[in-house]
């Protein structure tokens, strides 16, 4: 299991976890996206950060998956809180969709 899925993964977790929340969804995307969406967004964050477990663990075992989750966890959320969401608003959705496809692809190319 590549890092950089789980980083991906769980940057996309957090971006979906962000853009429920109606403050960020008007800072995005200029427009609140309604209660519903917000709710499948919720629940999206969530299901992204509890594969990204379910990853680690399996692919490194009880002792080290939990610690990789964590590191991985928190590189997504630095990224997101400190330097896209202050700075690059923009490009938030692009690379919430972008990052896992690329990682992905990284991960079956080198195996």
């Amino acid at each position: 299991m590549s890092v950089w899925l789980l980083l991906a993964l769980n940057f996309s977790g957090f971006a979906a976890l962000c853009l429920a929340m109606d403050k960020h969804q008007q800072e995005v995307r200029g427009r609140t996206l309604g209660a519903a969406r917000a709710r499948q967004l919720r629940v999206l964050g969530w299901l992204l950060l509890l594969l990204t477990f379910g990853l680690a663990v399996h692919a490194q075992g009880w002792g080290i998956g939990p610690v990789l989750w964590l590191g991985t966890l928190t590189g997504a959320a630095a990224l997101l809180s400190l330097w896209l969401l202050p700075y690059r608003r923009g490009l938030i959705l692009p690379t919430a969709v972008a990052a896992p496809v690329l990682a992905g692809a990284l991960q079956l190319l080198l195996g």
